[in-house]
């Protein structure tokens, strides 16, 4: 029953997720959306930090003690806080409680998208890609537009009503691997985390290729599969 029979290295990273999530919320509470923006990203930084260490570690779950935690400290990083992100960024929009709506339709879409990848995760063959889009997605697309300067609350409610049907669709994401592509998202997510004054004098430009980025893998994907049933379902031309 002791905590440190069933706690490795990994679950700290994954706490700490959950800490930036948490201090994201805060944040949001007293209105500094920049800062929680970017408490937001650094949460996606620990989630990614804490699966490569178990691979490098070769942490043994046994009772499943990690992917538990992994699975609730996403909840507040990646459903809770987003959640509640948008819905005090788009407080002020035309519709009235639209934004209550979506933000409540991220809550429940992570929660099903975490509980089936604990279900399927050691089930499925698929080693390679995901089933539904992965929920860091949500805290990833919504903080690089709020930062990146562009963001429109009508824009924002879309994409994020989109991402969350996502999250619990059948739609296989590819995972996102190799050690120059993954350093390459952890720089450009740095970048975005920068002190707004070292990142004002390049315009915002990390947060805008990040979001660019992140909305190409939300949409590409699906679209190739859509354009791949399409063809393989046309006509018989000999």
């Amino acid at each position: 029953m002791n905590m440190k029979d069933y706690i490795a290295l990994p679950d700290i990273l994954s706490v700490s997720n959950a800490i930036f999530g948490f201090l994201s919320i805060i944040m949001v509470t007293t209105g500094d959306l920049v800062l929680a923006a970017k408490f937001m990203l650094i949460s996606v930084i620990f989630d990614s930090l804490d699966g490569w260490v178990a691979r490098r570690t070769k942490r043994v779950d046994e009772f499943g003690f990690g992917k538990n935690i992994d699975s609730l400290s996403d909840v507040i990083s990646f459903g809770l806080a987003p959640a509640i992100f948008l819905y005090s960024a788009c407080i002020s929009y035309d519709i009235r409680y639209i934004n209550i709506l979506v933000s409540l339709l991220i809550v429940i879409c992570g929660i099903l998208r975490l509980a089936r990848f604990n279900v399927i995760a050691d089930l499925h063959p698929y080693k390679k890609e995901f089933v539904g889009l992965p929920i860091p997605s949500t805290a990833v697309i919504l903080a690089s537009f709020y930062l990146s300067g562009m963001f429109r609350m009508d824009i924002s409610l879309v994409i994020m009503t989109v991402l969350s049907m996502f999250m619990i669709s059948t739609i296989r994401y590819p995972k996102i691997k190799g050690t120059k592509k993954l350093a390459a998202g952890g720089i450009l997510v740095i970048a975005t985390c920068l002190p707004q004054s070292i990142q004002s004098s390049i315009s915002n430009v990390p947060a805008k290729l990040l979001f660019i980025v992140m909305l190409l893998y939300l949409l590409i994907v699906p679209l190739m599969g859509v354009y791949t049933k399409i063809h393989r379902s046309g006509p018989n031309v000999r």
